[in-house]
């Protein structure tokens, strides 16, 4: 009889701690998503018969936490119309409304909102305005949030740097590295975007070399799934190789494992950009 009582008291105290180590560690579906803001002149590309598919993809790979750039206002509400998602960001061109938006959508019943900004890539990071030599108004979004149930904090910031101005991606790796620090401190950060260069270029460099950000397709526990370039320009079969978007993290985040979501349907495919994924641990 004792030793029946001792099993039964040994497991359970293994289930215990087993749910302790659970609720100590924070596992999190994230992406970034440039969606193609809406053209007239994209023709059967155009927004109106991609956004069910967009929302269809959105909602079978779980995202948790993610960032669209290119999002026009009723972009963003289509997808605000889930249900599932609360969300943070602003238009670039006014604060408001106005102009494409870099926003953080997060699940609404598994996250706690605890702050929240927006800046613009520019000298005067306060409002809207233009940044050095950019061609648009460029803006960050951020949230703060605290996960339901394992009561894990981190920081999410999203952005899409400018396709022109060399100088103004450059300023703006800077602006950005320097933004954040003076933001999160210690807590768990993620940073992704559109940014509009290679590995090879001089702003991505800044933002790997700095030591505060890993590129999470490089500590990727798995071997990255999908192809390397996440620009297809509405082709099925690119020949564009380059990757410009990015799932940057602090190096308290781990990643189990880093996609590029090549998906199609009858030869359609969702945006110009393809989504990219990275399920994270901390």
């Amino acid at each position: 009889m004792k030793k029946i009582i001792w099993s039964i008291l040994f497991f359970f105290l293994i289930f215990l701690f087993s749910t302790a180590q659970k609720a100590d560690r924070c596992t999190l579906n994230v992406a970034s998503f440039n969606i193609r803001y809406d053209n007239n002149e994209d023709g059967s590309n155009q927004w109106k018969y991609r956004k069910d598919l967009v929302i269809s993809l959105i909602r079978f790979y779980d995202f948790d936490v993610f960032g669209i750039q290119e999002g026009l206002i009723h972009q963003v509400k289509a997808i605000e119309e889930m249900g599932l998602y609360d969300r943070i960001g602003v238009g670039r061109d006014d604060g408001k409304e106005d102009g494409e938006h870099a926003c953080v959508f997060y699940k609404k019943n598994q996250f706690e909102l605890l702050d929240s900004g927006d800046f613009w890539l520019s000298e005067t990071p306060d409002k809207p305005s233009l940044g050095w030599d950019a061609l648009c108004r460029r803006v960050c979004s951020w949230v703060k949030l605290r996960e339901i149930g394992s009561e894990k904090v981190f920081f999410f910031f999203n952005v899409h740097f400018d396709h022109r101005g060399n100088e103004a991606r450059i300023k703006s790796a800077d602006l950005i590295l320097k933004t954040i620090k003076q933001i999160v401190d210690k807590t768990p950060t993620i940073l992704v975007g559109d940014f509009n260069g290679t590995i090879e270029s001089n702003h991505i460099k800044i933002l790997k070399n700095d030591g505060l950000f890993s590129d999470s397709r490089d500590i990727s526990q798995e071997p990255p799934y999908g192809t390397e370039g996440t620009i297809n320009q509405f082709q099925v079969n690119p020949k564009v190789k380059a990757r410009i978007d990015y799932i940057f993290l602090t190096k308290n985040i781990k990643v189990n494992k880093y996609a590029t979501l090549n998906d199609t349907y009858y030869d359609r495919l969702l945006s110009d950009h393809y989504p990219i994924f990275a399920r994270i641990t901390f």
